[in-house]
């Protein structure tokens, strides 16, 4: 089981800062349902899972602060790190098909999930139609996104992938209020490695070469972009990469 710090609470929906990214749709009767059939809020310490390979799926987690990496283990223990969640995203959907999480979910900072138990929200879902097109919404989305880090690893130079790993970052985090052109990243130049599918030494490398380029200004995890179309094109160039 996670490690928790503090007692688990009651949180509500309607209230909630983050709901409109993970509850979007839903109106306020519709929230206060769903609200109805969270048990808890776990508070998760940095470097602690929120749930763990082979763990029983129990329910969804819907993140209301911090960030995570989605990591599985790999040939001979090593960690490979399937992507990135942060407040709003609503994870551990790769538990339902066999009822049991096949990876695991850890804090990169302190952070806070609401749990959803599934089979309480399935039931919800079938009164109420719009939870029900939520959850096949997510369920499409987590389909893209497997997607999308096939194309990334399968055909893209490093450059591409650093920049498409950036672009979509910066605008995901602007969509929750953040800059549009600066990013602190919360995840260390190793994990973002193992997420391009490429050495540490290697990112630390294109970091430098986009820095010389004038695409970006790095200072340690803290990153500004400077020329936004450069970026931006360098990223969409990802389906051209994989079609060549």
């Amino acid at each position: 089981m996670p490690i928790m710090n503090e007692p688990q609470t009651p949180i509500g929906c309607p209230q909630c800062d983050v709901r409109q990214l993970c509850m979007p749709g839903l109106n306020q009767h519709e929230l206060t349902r769903v609200d109805h059939v969270i048990s808890i809020r776990r508070k998760v310490n940095r470097g602690t899972a929120l749930f763990r390979d082979g763990e029983s799926f129990a329910g969804l987690y819907a993140i209301r602060s911090g960030f995570f990496k989605a990591c599985v283990q790999g040939k001979h223990g090593r960690e490979q790190v399937t992507g990135f969640h942060m407040a709003g995203d609503v994870i551990g959907l790769d538990g339902i098909v066999n009822q049991h999480h096949a990876g695991e979910a850890v804090a990169l900072e302190d952070a806070e999930a609401c749990i959803l138990p599934f089979e309480r929200v399935a039931q919800l879902s079938r009164e109420v139609p719009a939870l029900q097109q939520l959850i096949h919404k997510m369920l499409s989305r987590e389909i893209v996104r497997k997607r999308e880090v096939i194309v990334l690893l399968g055909g893209m130079r490093v450059e591409q992938r650093l920049a498409s790993f950036l672009w979509d970052m910066v605008q995901r985090l602007h969509r929750r209020g953040f800059s549009s052109s600066e990013l602190v990243l919360r995840m260390t130049r190793e994990e973002i490695g193992s997420y391009i599918g490429v050495q540490i030494e290697t990112v630390c490398r294109t970091f430098t070469r986009l820095a010389e380029e004038s695409i970006v200004e790095v200072n340690q995890r803290h990153v500004r972009i400077l020329d936004t179309e450069a970026l931006k094109d360098m990223a969409r160039s990802r389906v051209y990469a994989a079609a060549n």
